[in-house]
């Protein structure tokens, strides 16, 4: 006797797994079939065992949100704009014939400018070094009867990804007669460059434990976006070396310019100081 056939087709195991999707179209793959779980309602393992990636990449990676670099990007431009321009409008004056020294004699050579990898204890890196590129623009300038002698430049441009900003160091070293009207004149040409404007006079500070003068000002410059960032500029000059040093970051940038700190911008300008002006031995 023949067993009778089942009308309804083959019944799935009610022991196995759930039954395979069918390819809708022919020659079309089917879906993927996610995991099932399994006793006590835990998902299998993946291939490979527990903890070994999923193969069913259901849900997108979760991307981190982009962080916007505008402030940072604004402080870079306008801290090597400041920079460059205050070192251009020395370069042109203090060494023009009859700079204004006078009969006084040029002093010893004993003490030149460095660009060092870093400064103020590691947080800001060397990320530009001009120094070569601005001593030909020294060497095309007249020297005779000026207020140096043997002008080397140092300009170089560090970024600091702790503090989220730039310092610029702009001078040059030589035989300086004059140092006095060297350290105004580079504040001059900084308070006076294309689309700068003099916010906070000029004013000399001595740090605490120091002997040397530092002097210091504050000016504003226009942004494409609109408004003006602020950028506090101070400047030392001795017998041998001469130098502006500008440190914005977003947060400074954006202060009003008489919410400057002057003495910490001062007594940062003369750890700097320290740092790359060294002995000629």
């Amino acid at each position: 006797m023949s067993t009778p056939q089942n009308p309804y087709g083959q019944q799935p195991n009610p022991y196995g797994g759930p039954p395979q999707p069918q390819p809708p179209y022919p020659g079309h793959a089917a879906p993927p079939v996610p995991p099932q779980p399994g006793y006590g309602g835990q998902p299998y393992p993946p291939a490979g065992g527990w903890g070994a990636p999923s193969p069913y990449p259901y849900a997108p990676p979760v991307q981190p949100p982009k962080k916007d670099h505008t402030a940072r990007n604004v402080v870079i431009v306008m801290a090597s704009i400041i920079g460059l321009l205050a070192f251009g409008w020395f370069a042109a004056d203090v060494l023009r014939p009859g700079g204004g020294g006078g009969g006084a004699a040029y002093p010893a050579a004993e003490y030149r400018l460095t660009a060092p990898r870093t400064l103020l204890d590691g947080k800001y890196e060397l990320a530009d070094d001009q120094s070569a590129q601005r001593q030909k623009e020294l060497e095309s300038s007249p020297v005779d009867e000026t207020d140096i002698r043997d002008p080397q430049a140092t300009v170089a441009q560090y970024t600091s990804a702790s503090e989220g900003g730039v310092l610029v160091l702009s001078g040059m070293h030589g035989r300086i007669r004059n140092p006095d009207t060297a350290r105004e004149k580079m504040l001059d040409g900084a308070a006076t460059a294309d689309g700068a404007t003099l916010a906070v006079p000029a004013k000399d500070v001595t740090p605490a434990g120091s002997d040397v003068t530092v002097t210091c000002q504050v000016v504003t410059m226009a942004q494409d976006g609109g408004g003006t960032a602020s950028l506090p500029i101070c400047a030392w000059a001795d017998e041998n070396t001469s130098a502006s040093v500008t440190v914005v970051t977003a947060a400074t940038s954006t202060k009003s310019p008489q919410d400057i700190d002057l003495e910490a911008a001062a007594e940062m300008t003369t750890q700097v100081r320290e740092q790359v002006r060294k002995p000629l031995s």
